[in-house]
């Protein structure tokens, strides 16, 4: 089907803005395809395994079969308009994930029906909970071995704390999988393929009589009871209706009252229909599909407080960019009221800029298609956005967001409100989980340094949650991202599309030291260059400085013998050569830290220079330090982990071999938090380790605590590793 041929203006009630979200391998690409399929987009079936689909097309996601973006599609169904958005399932994307869910209105989890409820199924959901946003649970892969409907119901029940209302009952389970039986009009739908290649489009749907299959037919009719009955204890206008009308027989209940109540149930999210297939069978999706339409929301079904305040002004979202190699930033856009129009000027409030779009498209992966204008309610892509960033909020001018500035104002109060509190009206952004996963990046040679900080910029900007540092200590460039897979795909596509060949590596510990005892030397500099003798002696005193928190600056005191008679322009290259020789420690070179220096006493000749004073006074602080015997100091990290109980003990015995020491374990919900104090240096990798030790489901922050001295025993196995003893 073209696009241009069908018109582009779809009334607001017969819009959907949807997400399917699930763990990883649950089916939530191939269930895209066959939708698409079925809705005439596309005219043959990909695979994921073959990596031809069309969500999947960045070369990384075809290699490896899984989605590593999300990607939107646009199709129509039966005269509704769906604008889908297929998210990735890997724990290390989880911001993608986050930033769809944003802007959707309802979205679709897709189950494994042989593993139920799985690791990042209790993520995606806990994530769709936080926007308040209504669900459809489908069931995939009924045609599994071990597929079962009842346990992966019960799965739902038990660990999602929610209510499944089933609306299917699979014919069949495992290889015998054939069909479905739909509980609200009691037809059975029954796909009989001619050969491997059918396409499922082609099903047979008719009432299910009871000379057919008494068991099934019975088991259906307790089933809608039970639906009825589970319906009319939420929506107290469907109880009237059951009570007053059909309490005699349930039967006559007719489709449309009870499909009514269903969506006004879903929509409150207080509870879940259920719905059952094998998307890769093609089996069950035209049924998903009629189910979207059905039971999850239109736009203006989500109630959102600021649209009031902008009448039918422009107001829109940015929350996603992507970089296109010919035209440049994409920016993903949902628009909640006015329209959007191309080559029109529109406003950015958070970053108090305007900006020209130039083309407004319709996403369909990776194609897009023109579009004329866009109505409220939609999700399109823009041209010629260079400044917008996921999370902005894009309004049509200035003069507009300062008028919907005064609305809310009066709304809060009557007061008068300055124009600059335009805070309010900026919808909410994205939340960004904390990096987990660091390590640190280098180009092929110095000259590409420069290309590569573009392409990282560029990243950035595309992927929020991978955050670019330097380190001041060692001046390495660090990637900080979510895990081992993220700054995996990172490397890759920096490669791949920027052309730079990239040198991962560990990071590098930046370690400090300072000193055990004090100390006390004395120095001379005695030199003749030219006709000039420079002749210095120094005295030095240091002591290590108790206490207080950690700088690496050390404190100056003169004796009071030395105060008399010093001039003040030699303090400074005193201070000069004193400051230089805590910068690399005598031990291993790392700064050194904590320290107190006395001048006790300074003798220099008249013609002596003050880079000379600077280089007398610098060599006896080595020779202080060194005689006042150099401790090694680690960075310690307070580390905070969530998880399972049934997996606190693994994680805790896994704390233990990193030189952890636990502070606490607090009760949170279902799950442990684990607050511990760990070294740096034990935290590579661990983002990995965790994952697999708790089956994905534990998660932990970092943030740097404090320096901490090492025992003797890891001094001197750190000294053999660097002089590259071991």
């Amino acid at each position: 089907k073209s696009y241009r041929s069908k018109s582009n203006v779809f009334t607001l009630c017969r819009i959907r803005n949807i997400g399917i979200m699930a763990h990883i391998d649950a089916g939530k690409t191939t269930t895209t395809e066959r939708m698409l399929y079925y809705s005439g987009y596309i005219r043959t079936l990909g695979d994921v395994d073959d990596g031809d689909t069309v969500t999947d097309f960045m070369v990384q996601e075809r290699e490896r079969g899984i989605t590593i973006q999300s990607a939107a599609v646009t199709f129509d169904w039966k005269d509704y308009r769906i604008n889908l958005i297929d998210t990735p399932g890997h724990v290390d994307f989880t911001v993608e994930v986050e930033r769809c869910l944003r802007v959707l209105d309802g979205a679709v989890a897709v189950f494994d029906a042989s593993a139920g409820v799985e690791a990042q199924t209790l993520t995606v959901w806990r994530q769709a909970d936080k926007h308040q946003i209504p669900r459809i649970c489908f069931l995939n892969k009924m045609d599994k071995n071990r597929a079962s409907f009842t346990y992966a119901v019960e799965s739902i029940k038990q660990k999602l704390k929610t209510k499944p209302l089933l609306l299917q009952l699979p014919i069949g389970e495992a290889k015998t999988f054939r069909g479905l039986v739909d509980i609200v009009t009691k037809e059975q739908i029954i796909w009989k393929p001619t050969s491997d290649l059918d396409d499922g489009k082609n099903f047979e749907q008719k009432v299910l009589l009871e000379a057919d299959d008494p068991n099934l037919f019975q088991e259906v009719q307790d089933a809608r009871n039970t639906l009825i009955e589970q319906i009319a204890d939420l929506d107290d206008e469907f109880a009237e209706l059951v009570l007053g009308d059909y309490s005699e027989n349930f039967d006559l209940i007719p489709a449309d009252k009870l499909r009514s109540a269903i969506r006004r149930v879903t929509l409150a999210q207080k509870a879940v229909p259920v719905v059952c297939g094998s998307a890769l069978k093609n089996k069950g999706v035209q049924p998903l599909l009629d189910a979207i339409t059905m039971y999850l929301p239109a736009p203006n079904e989500r109630s959102y407080e600021f649209l009031q305040w902008y009448k039918d002004d422009l107001c829109a979202l940015a929350f996603k960019v992507l970089h296109d190699k010919c035209r440049g930033p994409l920016v993903f856009v949902r628009v909640y009221s006015g329209s959007l129009k191309p080559q029109s000027a529109v406003y950015n409030i958070n970053k108090s800029c305007t900006e020209r779009m130039s083309r407004l498209l319709l996403p369909f992966a990776d194609q897009q298609i023109e579009i004329p204008s866009l109505m409220p309610g939609n999700i399109a892509v823009t041209v010629g956005l260079k400044q917008s960033a996921t999370g902005d909020t894009i309004v049509s001018s200035k003069a507009s967001a300062v008028a919907a500035a005064r609305r809310a104002g009066r709304d809060a109060g009557g007061e008068k409100r300055s124009t600059s509190d335009v805070d309010s009206l900026l919808l909410a952004g994205v939340e960004i989980p904390d990096p987990v996963f660091f390590c640190t990046i280098e180009p092929p040679s110095v000259a590409k340094q420069q290309d590569l900080d573009n392409a990282l910029s560029c990243l950035q900007r595309e992927d929020p949650s991978l955050k670019v540092k330097l380190d001041p200590d060692t001046g390495q460039t660090i990637l900080c991202g979510m895990g081992e897979l993220h700054i995996d795909i990172i490397h890759d596509r920096i490669k791949r599309e920027y052309g730079i060949e990239t040198y991962l590596g560990p990071l590098q510990i930046a370690y400090r030291e300072t000193i055990l005892n004090a100390a006390q030397t004395t120095d001379t500099l005695d030199k003749t260059v030219g006709d000039k003798r420079h002749f210095v002696t120094a005295e030095l005193e240091v002591r290590p400085r108790l206490g207080e928190r950690a700088t690496t600056k050390p404190v100056v005191e003169y004796a009071a013998s030395v105060i008399e008679v010093l001039p003040k322009e030699l303090q400074g290259a005193i201070e000069n050569g004193i400051t230089n020789s805590c910068i690399q420690g005598p031990l291993l070179g790392f700064p050194v830290q904590d320290i107190d220096v006395t001048v006790q006493s300074l003798t220099v000749h008249p013609d002596t220079s003050h880079t000379m004073i600077s280089a007398c006074v610098s060599r006896c602080m080595q020779k202080a330090l060194k005689k006042a015997g150099i401790q090694i100091l680690e960075p310690l990290m307070n580390l905070e982990i969530t998880v399972s109980e049934d997996h606190l003990s693994a994680a805790l015995a896994d704390l233990a071999q990193r030189r952890g020491s636990v502070q606490e374990i607090q009760t949170r919900q279902d799950n442990k938090v684990v607050v511990a104090v760990v070294p740096l240096a034990e935290t590579m990798g661990y983002s990995t380790v965790l994952r697999s030790l708790t089956s994905g489901s534990a998660t932990f922050t970092l943030e740097l605590a404090s320096y901490q001295a090492l025992n003797s025993q890891e001094q001197s196995a750190l000294l053999q590793r660097r002089m590259g003893l071991v």
